[in-house]
């Protein structure tokens, strides 16, 4: 089975940039759409984008619309997140998953949809 393994995080103040890739480790992405969550201390793990196997639909959390934003690149079997204007509220440990699924329009948007989850990594805004 793939395993996504998440790189990128850091600590950065408000207002910096950010990219999170997440990799496949033992074999690829096809088939799954993929999507990025966050954690912070004590809460949830929260819905932050996602996108189709195709790379023709994306979502996003209302908080970090126009402001985030996930791709894909299947040939290198990678899923980025360039995160910009990052705020404190931003902060936490971001995991990347993936929804197994035979169309290619397929949506990840909860974490209950998620069929595989890497180890996370640790975002930081600070003030």
């Amino acid at each position: 089975q793939v395993q996504p393994v998440e790189s990128g995080g850091g600590l950065v103040q408000a207002g910096g940039s950010l990219r999170l890739s997440c990799a496949a480790s033992g074999r690829t992405f096809n088939n799954y759409a993929m999507g990025w969550f966050r954690q912070a201390p004590g809460k949830e793990r929260d819905f932050v984008a996602g996108i189709s196997w195709s790379g023709g639909f994306t979502d996003y959390a209302d908080s970090v619309k126009d402001r985030f934003t996930v791709s894909r690149d299947n040939a290198k079997n990678v899923v980025y997140l360039q995160m910009n204007s990052l705020k404190v509220e931003d902060t936490g440990v971001y995991y990347c998953a993936g929804r197994r699924s035979t169309f290619p329009y397929t949506r990840i948007v909860r974490a209950e949809q998620a069929d595989i989850w890497g180890q996370g990594t640790q975002v930081t805004v600070s003030s």
